[in-house]
């Protein structure tokens, strides 16, 4: 709020003084120009035939895809179960290769700010702005394809998502009582061992079943892209136009990932 006079002298409340009205709706112009500007250049480069008739389409091929091919889900097992895998093994590589980095990124317990604290963030962040699919894209150029890329693509997409979260855990642990275990003469393993791991066990815990979660999701489409999994089939089906087992996997993948859900809250409730 601000205060200025009128000419009779009396106060006169307004919501913000001139200039920050000024800012506000000037801010409000250059949101709008660069609305405008990208919907634009999106409108130039959509064929809006196309568009227009989705709908169309869209009914054709839910016509022809139901109903699901059901005697095909006996090929689908097998896909299936390589999909957990990956899913399963990529989490577990990759907590071996967060929890150190976490220890190197949090603020309380790295050996040298700008040494160890660093490169730990910048592997975090490299982790991170990769999706898993792109991962996937390089790792099958170079070792091939099959469900060993897909397995490394999961695991060096969640080093990032599992080292920043237990990071965070590890800074915001109770510090009187590692002070307790110092006071002790206990080595610095030894604070780690019984002052700083058991407060942060709860959140490991709840981070690995959270991140196994999402990854059983995300190894769905990494055989799009020849990593193997269920998404092989998927892209095999596609390349012939077999929509009634398309929509078949699509049903299998739709359970799997509510199995996932509920296992991984089930467990997560029973760890909180």
């Amino acid at each position: 709020m601000a205060v200025s006079t009128d000419k009779s002298g009396q106060k006169v409340w307004r919501l913000s003084d001139r200039n920050a009205q000024l800012a506000r709706w000037f801010a409000w112009f250059v949101a709008v120009a660069v609305i405008m500007y990208c919907w634009q250049t999106i409108s130039e480069q959509t064929t809006w035939f196309f568009v227009m008739d989705a709908p169309n389409i869209a009914g054709d091929i839910a016509s022809r895809a139901m109903p699901p091919k059901w005697p095909y889900i006996n090929e689908l097992w097998e896909p299936l179960w390589d999909t957990i895998n990956i899913a399963t093994i990529g989490t577990l590589l990759s907590l071996f290769l967060a929890v150190p980095v976490a220890f190197l990124a949090a603020r309380n317990t790295t050996p040298h700010k700008y040494l160890c604290r660093w490169p730990a963030l910048l592997i975090i962040v490299s982790s991170r702005s990769i999706n898993s699919l792109i991962w996937a894209l390089l790792l099958v150029a170079i070792i091939g394809p099959g469900i060993f890329a897909g397995t490394i693509a999961i695991a060096l997409r969640s080093i990032g998502f599992c080292a920043k979260l237990l990071y965070e855990a590890i800074e915001e642990i109770d510090e009187k009582q590692v002070e307790a275990i110092k006071a002790t003469g206990a080595s610095p393993w030894q604070v780690m061992a019984y002052g700083i791991v058991p407060q942060i066990m709860p959140s490991f815990a709840g981070i690995t079943v959270f991140r196994w979660d999402i990854n059983i999701r995300e190894s769905t489409v990494l055989g799009l892209v020849g990593a193997g999994g269920i998404g092989l089939q998927m892209q095999a089906s596609l390349n012939v136009l077999a929509w009634p087992q398309v929509s078949l996997i699509l049903l299998v993948i739709f359970a799997a990932v509510i199995l996932s859900e509920m296992v991984s809250a089930k467990v997560r409730g029973a760890i909180i």
